[in-house]
Order: structure tokens, then C-alpha cells, then sequence
């Protein structure tokens, strides 16, 4: 097959049997090896293509076709040489010659074989002799080991005994200190517990005993005490009934004469009718006017509960501007005193506000809401003095009313305020 393969790749494109052509294409590396099937059918049929192969075996190995063509094989000469060039150049009795070179070429493998069997097995028995002297070596060493290992063992169990005992003796100490620990730690939360109490009250008592010592020093720098002061505002307060009374009911400024108890209509005079009802809920639109038209009535007013209900999307800067700017309108029409409390427990600092004329402005001490800051305004006045509180807060509105202040929703308000 190699050497047809090589004549196939000499030969002209036109010379090249028709089924070899597409092999002829092949690389010479590989044309013998994948067109091995097609190139022996085509020596087999194809006399002038295997004339042609033999040519160059003639060329080739001039010797070997003669000494063939004689009859006779040359004893030196390779069998599978002899084989293929025999069966291309076809002497007289070159049947026998491929035959007898088979025979040659089995009796070679056997041999070889034979052979190749032979130094293997010599190989495996010395390796088995090497592996056996290995092993024995091994076994020893692993005695060693073991007997080394078996006296380990013991130690680090001994060891092992001890340690659990002793880790035993230190899990029984650690239970009795955290025992111990968790009864110190509750003592210690319930004392701090009593203490903080204890402090909060102290500390109540400390800022109200600072708010009365305030409102008396501030009470003597005007030369006057707080009594003198709730007293003062009492009979303003009861002057100016006694004023609005007599304007409510029209009474004449002179005393009563027998004739003025003669029954008549006076001419362009109020008659009982017109005197406005006294009890009004706490949601009619002419509460908050009532109210603000009694002699010395203080208005209180919970700053933040009535801009979130009125405009509580705005900051809480442009809240307490607009609604104070409203309470100043509302004290230019109509002279009442109007306090306003904003929640200042999460201040940081002091906050910039400029109060209109007539409008008191306060905000809650750290530590201190709003709500408590305008129930302490409601205690501060004197009874019998009319107080409003402005609040939607029912806590607030409850407390304040058990004080004897009339509570007034915030809607009135910004309502009040609304209508300018």
C-alpha cells in the first residue's frame, strides 16, 4: 500500500485510474493509510496500474526482483519487502514466496513475543522481590509506630481524664459566678430602677420649686406678689363683667327710680330677646365669638395642634409664622390677651420668632410637652377669670375643662381666623 500509494502520487492526473483519483488528492502521509481498501482492490483488478507499482520496485530494489525473477529469496532480505515485491512483480512461483514470507514473518512474532514475555516476567519477579523486601521493611516500621502510638494513646487518655475533670470543676464554678452575677445584676437594675424613679420625682420637684421661685422674684421685681397679682386681675376682670353686664343688659348709669318699674316699651330699646343664648356647643361657629367678647378673657392656644390641622404640610417654621401672624390680626380687632404654646422638648436651640404686638409666644423646657405647659398657664390664673383653651387634643380639652376653662376646637379658630 506505501509504495502504491507513492506511484499513485507521481503518476499524471490523466494516467490515475478513475477510482483512485479522489485518493490521488489525499496527503502522502495519510493516502496509504485511508485509501488502503480502494488501492488493494485496484492492484487486485487493474493489471497495468500494479505493472506500473512494480516498475518502481524494480527500480527500487534491482537485486531483490532479480534474485525473485530467478526463482530464489535473497536470506537477508526483509519477508514483508520480499512479500509485497513478489506480489507485485509476479515471478514463477510467487505465491509460494508470499508464504513462505508469512511464515517467516509469525515465526519472528512469536519469537519476539516470546521474548518480550520472558523480560517481563524476569521485570515482575524482581519487582515482586523489591515490593516484598519493601513491605517487610514497611511492617516493621509500622510496629514501631503502633507500639509508639498505643503508649501515646494512654498518655493523652490519662490527659484526657484530667482535663474533663477539671473542665467539669470549671463549668460548676462558672454556673455558681453566673448565679452569682445575675442576682448582683438584678439588684443593681432594681436599685438604678428606684433610683431614676427617685431622681424623676426629685427633678419635678426641683423645676416646679424653680418655677415658683422664679414667678415670685419676678412677681417682687414688679413690687408685688403673685397673690396681689391673681387678686388685681380678679377685680379687673369682675369690673369689666360688671361693664359688660351693664352694656349687655342696658342698664341706665343712674340708680333705679319707682317710675322705671312701670312696665313699657322704650322706644329704640333692646327688649330680653336680643340678649345672645349663653350655652353653645362646642363646634358652633359663634362659641369662639361669645368668648372673645367676655370682659379680660385669656385665650390659650396650642400652637402646633391647630397649624396640622389647619396647613400641616407646611414646615413647622412657615406653621407657627402664619398662625401667629393670624392671632395678630385677631388681637388688633379685638384686645384680648392671646398667649400661644408651641411643643419646644426637641428643640436643639433657641428658635428665631418674631410675636406680633399683643401675642404672648412660649415654648415647652426641655423635658416638657406642651400640653403640661398650657395646663400650668390655666392653674396660674385666678378663679372666677374667663380662660379658653384652643386645642383639638380631647386629653388637653378634658384637663383643661376639670380646671374651669372652656376647651374651643382648633377649627373654630383658623375658621375665626379665615374670616379676618
Amino acid at each position: 500500500m506505501e509504495l502504491a500509494s507513492q506511484v499513485l502520487g507521481s503518476m499524471p492526473a490523466a494516467s490515475v485510474p478513475a477510482p483512485l483519483r479522489g485518493i490521488a488528492r489525499f496527503d502522502p502521509r495519510k493516502r496509504a493509510k485511508l485509501g488502503s481498501a480502494p488501492i488493494a482492490a485496484q492492484l487486485e483488478t487493474d493489471k497495468k496500474f500494479r505493472e506500473l507499482v512494480a516498475e518502481a520496485v524494480t527500480a527500487g530494489w534491482p537485486e531483490l526482483a532479480e534474485s525473485l525473477a530467478e526463482g530464489s529469496v535473497p536470506p537477508a532480505a526483509e519477508p514483508v519487502l520480499v512479500a509485497a515485491a513478489a506480489y507485485l512483480t509476479r515471478p514463477p512461483g510467487w505465491v509460494g514466496m508470499v508464504e513462505t514470507a508469512r511464515a517467516d514473518l509469525e515465526r519472528s512474532a512469536v519469537v519476539a513475543e516470546g521474548t518480550a514475555q520472558e523480560q517481563l516476567l524476569a521485570r515482575l519477579r524482581e519487582q515482586l522481590a523489591a515490593q516484598k523486601a519493601a513491605a517487610k521493611e514497611e511492617a516493621d516500621r509500622l510496629r514501631e509506630q503502633l507500639k509508639s502510638s498505643r503508649s501515646e494513646i494512654s498518655d493523652l487518655r490519662r490527659r484526657l481524664h484530667d482535663a474533663r475533670e477539671r473542665a467539669r470543676a470549671a463549668e460548676a464554678r462558672a454556673a455558681e459566678v453566673q448565679a452569682e452575677a445575675e442576682e448582683a445584676k438584678a439588684a443593681v437594675l432594681s436599685a438604678g430602677n428606684t433610683a431614676d424613679g427617685e431622681l424623676r420625682r426629685l427633678r419635678e420637684r426641683l423645676a416646679d420649686t424653680e418655677r415658683q421661685l422664679e414667678a415670685t422674684r419676678r412677681a417682687a421685681r414688679e413690687g408685688r406678689s403673685v397673690e396681689d397679682t391673681k387678686v388685681r386681675m380678679l377685680l379687673d376682670v369682675l369690673q369689666d363683667a360688671a361693664a359688660g353686664l351693664r352694656r349687655e343688659l342696658a342698664l341706665p348709669p343712674s340708680i333705679h327710680r319707682p317710675a322705671d318699674s312701670v312696665t313699657s316699651v322704650v322706644p329704640g330699646g333692646q327688649g330680653v330677646q336680643a340678649v345672645p343664648a349663653r350655652a353653645l356647643a362646642d363646634d358652633d361657629p359663634a362659641l369662639l365669638d361669645q368668648l372673645l367678647a367676655l370682659p379680660q378673657i385669656h385665650l390659650i392656644v396650642d400652637g402646633y395642634n391647630v397649624t396640622k390641622t389647619g396647613y400641616g404640610t407646611l414646615t413647622l417654621a412657615d406653621q407657627r409664622n402664619r398662625l401667629l401672624t393670624g392671632l395678630g390680626g385677631l388681637y388688633a380687632q379685638t384686645r384680648t390677651e392671646l398667649t400661644c404654646v408651641f411643643d419646644g422638648a426637641e428643640l436643639n436651640g433657641p428658635v428665631p420668632v418674631s410675636a406680633p404686638r399683643g401675642v404672648r409666644v412660649l415654648f415647652s423646657s426641655p423635658g416638657q410637652i406642651a400640653d403640661d405647659l398650657i395646663r400650668q398657664l390655666v392653674r396660674a390664673e385666678p378663679q372666677g377669670r374667663a380662660v379658653a383653651v384652643v386645642s383639638s387634643d380631647r386629653e388637653v380639652a378634658e384637663s383643661v375643662r376639670r380646671m374651669g376653662a372652656r376647651p374651643v376646637p382648633s377649627m373654630l379658630l383658623l375658621r375665626r381666623l379665615g374670616r379676618g
